[in-house]
């Protein structure tokens, strides 16, 4: 049925990290609700919304990353993590 879909063991390992993310954010939440907060974003988040601005900009990390410059990935990567827990602890 999705054969005509290329699924490499990196894309699979993103797929599969993203739902156990959301999974354990929906648990995470249940057991304690999120509380609003303002932090240096200037937007009132819950920890939900700082997810979602932290994993959109880090999408546009890797992409500005991979047109400007041939770099390693794995650099690209790390510098997306960094942005994105900067996002979710003080965001």
């Amino acid at each position: 049925m999705l054969g005509w879909m290329v699924w490499t063991a990196p894309t699979a390992a993103i797929f599969i990290g993203l739902g156990v993310l959301l999974a354990g954010m929906g648990v995470w939440g249940r057991l304690s609700p999120p509380v609003a907060r303002r932090g240096f974003l200037r937007i009132e988040t819950d920890r939900g919304d700082r997810l979602y601005i932290a994993l959109i900009t880090a999408a546009i990390v890797l992409a500005g990353w991979l047109a400007v410059t041939d770099l390693s990935m794995w650099l690209a990567s790390a510098c997306a993590l960094l942005v994105a827990a900067v996002i979710g602890r003080w965001g």
